[in-house]
């Protein structure tokens, strides 16, 4: 089953709260694989100079769901989602 990511976006007009009881529903499904906020840091490279450390982005999630479709109908009850914020959901590749 792929992995996807949910890339929560820091565009909540208010502060999301409730990640226990979502989170705990994720987990009791099978879906759950991790997730955490997203602190400062920076962007570096090996020669010539970094861009912008993109900023907008609070806090991740890593689920396990068949489709992108699947992963998006995880949705309801994800803090920012319901607060009206936004949340990019990426598939993350297999490799061998």
């Amino acid at each position: 089953m792929p992995d996807f990511l949910f890339l929560m976006h820091d565009d909540c007009v208010t502060q999301p709260d409730g990640w226990g009881e979502y989170l705990g529903k994720l987990k009791s499904a099978g879906h759950l694989e991790g997730g955490s906020a997203i602190g400062p840091g920076t962007c570096v490279k090996k020669s010539g100079p970094a861009p912008d450390l993109t900023s907008h982005l609070s806090g991740f999630i890593r689920i396990a769901a068949k489709s992108l479709a699947e992963a998006q109908d995880l949705l309801p009850g994800n803090p920012v989602f319901e607060a009206g914020g936004t949340v990019e959901i990426r598939e993350l590749p297999e490799t061998d």
